[in-house]
């Protein structure tokens, strides 16, 4: 089991089961809903997740057609992203969970679209455009 929250602990959840391997997203979009070089999302399968409190507090913005990105309305922490073409799917941002973690990153995806000021230092393999088909 694992768990984790927003930024302002008005929203918490749990995730039951071990963890899939963190995915590494460099592309534009997902810099901009984050501020960050690269994203760090884990895939869960919804029946794995549980809102422990502060469901009514999601807030999700279509970020492209058939892509919705979910946050905190109050503290405006990214919470997870979920694309309708993978149904029953959240990707849920790695640094929102409060326990140590035994999944490590598998791979980087849309390394094409890159920020130039953070080097990918690391032997994963490197996708130019969409992550493999994997859960």
């Amino acid at each position: 089991m694992y768990t984790g929250s927003c930024l302002c602990g008005g929203v918490a959840f749990e995730i039951a089961g071990e963890l899939e391997p963190i995915q590494v997203c460099h592309c534009q979009q997902c810099r901009k809903a984050q501020g960050t070089a690269l994203v760090t999302n884990i895939p869960v399968k919804t029946e794995a997740l549980h809102w422990v409190q502060g469901k009514a507090l999601l807030k999700s913005f279509e970020s492209s057609p058939g892509k919705k990105r979910v946050f905190c309305r109050e503290c405006g922490s990214p919470l997870y992203s979920c694309l309708d073409s993978l149904p029953g799917v959240v990707r849920i941002r790695a640094g929102l969970l409060n326990e140590p973690l035994k999944t490590r990153p598998a791979f980087h995806f849309y390394v094409a679209s890159a920020c130039n000021w953070w080097p990918i230092n690391d032997d994963l393999p490197q996708y130019p455009e969409g992550r493999p088909v994997q859960v």
